[in-house]
């Protein structure tokens, strides 16, 4: 099962990830984060999830809720990212219904992106 990145946290603000225990939610929300995983900012080779745009997810039996940001606000790509968001998580069979919300705090910065997302982005240093 993926898990979440360890700075993600659930919508209800309970961390989220390995020290949870194993359900079939927490297997869906494994996939949800998987899904999440496949979208990609159309202008940065990275996927939402390693740039740090994810900020929560919370699966409610067959309903998907992401709070995520976008770069910038002026990103002019938001909605598109959303829409694939939306129906990457439309195309798991336990999900029915997916919402995605664009919030703005806290404001995403370089440092949110995981350290896998550094490397393929050359920012590690080396």
């Amino acid at each position: 099962m993926e898990s979440a990145p360890e700075n993600a946290r659930a919508l209800d603000g309970t961390a989220t990830g390995a020290a949870q225990a194993t359900s079939p939610q927490t297997e869906v929300e494994g996939r949800v984060w998987g899904q999440l995983r496949e979208c990609f900012d159309p202008e940065i080779p990275l996927n939402i999830v390693d740039l740090g745009l994810v900020y929560g997810v919370k699966v409610n039996g067959n309903q998907a809720n992401v709070q995520m940001t976008l770069t910038s606000p002026g990103c002019h790509l938001g909605g598109q990212i959303a829409g694939n968001v939306q129906e990457r998580l439309l195309a798991l069979g336990e999900i029915e219904e997916a919402n995605v919300e664009l919030v703005w705090d806290p404001p995403w910065h370089q440092s949110m992106i995981s350290p896998e997302g550094r490397k393929v982005l050359g920012l590690d240093g080396g």
